[in-house]
């Protein structure tokens, strides 16, 4: 583990990694679709129904939604001669909101891909809502229910005050 300051990234780096990253899940999205569109609609064409077509439905909104909150938080801003003036919220931070969002399209291309063997991997798609329950609960509900209630300070004896006054003063 390196030691010192951890490195930050400039402007351009931001910029260039969200371009690349934004490239990236495109051709996960893409390839996904292509795949279950050519196995669903062409190969078991007579097989398909009408739930075949709703969920490439579900998925696409997914992907859409997740996809354009992506672009939107990398979206770059650029002065008037070109010059680049932010590259965007850095879509690779760890504990960011990109990061679930990539997940989700993570997740939605799995599950999608793996429907073409059989729809009841579309079943795995629950570990979403699961995933954000859990992360509500650890960071917004947990603490606030788990919290101890405020309560009147604890009258403290005495006899113990006065000790603690020595045990204080025997210090200095």
């Amino acid at each position: 583990m390196p030691k010192g300051k951890v490195g930050t990234k400039g402007k351009r780096q931001i910029y260039e990694e969200n371009e690349a990253t934004l490239k990236f899940y495109t051709r996960v999205i893409l390839g996904a679709n292509v795949i279950y569109a050519a196995v669903n609609f062409l190969v078991f064409y007579s097989s398909s129904t009408f739930w075949t077509l709703l969920l490439l439905v579900f998925a696409l909104a997914v992907y859409v939604g997740s996809y354009r909150s992506m672009a939107a938080m990398a979206k770059p801003a650029f002065a008037d001669d070109g010059s680049l003036l932010d590259g965007g919220i850095d879509l690779n931070m760890e504990q960011g909101m990109a990061e679930h969002l990539k997940d989700v399209i993570l997740l939605t291309a799995i599950v999608q891909v793996l429907s073409t063997i059989s729809s009841y991997f579309w079943y795995l798609w629950l570990l979403a809502p699961a995933r954000a329950l859990y992360l509500l609960w650890v960071n917004f509900l947990g603490p606030w229910f788990m919290a101890e209630s405020p309560s009147a300070p604890e009258e403290v004896n005495e006899k113990k005050q006065r000790r603690q006054e020595r045990r204080q003063m025997k210090r200095f």
